[in-house]
């Protein structure tokens, strides 16, 4: 991957999104981008396993889980069927979980912090829908760019 979110951010000015510097950086690969596909769900990671068991082909699982703090949303477990799958990374508006060896994995993981306690699984949630956090709105089909310096979100592939 030859970008720099940076360098992006420079050239693409009034089209781009850039997402306030909350999430913290925890999977394999610090750089990672992708078309965004979309869960919203608090508190039950039921759609995020049901995405992540789906062909990824390169895409960016994005899920909105409030910020919540209580829980994970994301362990090992379905990480490891993420890269399995050919997902390009998961970027997740709450916790993860099993963060050592998430760390080991060849997939990029963006959370605001890990817990050790995980979802409960109630099958609620929705894919597929914009979703707002970080002061960007992501919605299905645009293209997010992760590095060191941070999360761009782009309409289209740059």
């Amino acid at each position: 991957m030859d970008y720099k979110t940076a360098d992006l951010s420079d050239q693409h000015a009034t089209s781009v999104q850039v997402a306030h510097p909350i999430l913290r950086e925890f999977g394999g690969n610090v750089r990672f981008c992708g078309q965004v596909d979309t869960v919203k769900c608090f508190e039950d990671n039921s759609r995020v396993k049901e995405a992540l068991a789906e062909p990824g082909n390169g895409k960016v699982l994005v899920v909105d889980a409030g910020g919540s703090l209580r829980c994970a949303m994301l362990g090992d477990r379905l990480a490891r069927e993420a890269v399995d799958n050919r997902w390009a990374g998961v970027v997740v508006f709450g916790c993860i979980r099993d963060s050592a060896e998430i760390a080991d994995m060849a997939i990029g993981v963006r959370a605001l912090a890990t817990h050790p306690r995980r979802s409960v699984r109630r099958g609620e949630g929705t894919r597929a829908i914009p979703v707002q956090f970080a002061g960007v709105t992501f919605e299905p089909g645009n293209h997010v760019y992760c590095d060191e310096d941070g999360i761009l979100l782009s309409s289209g592939a740059l």
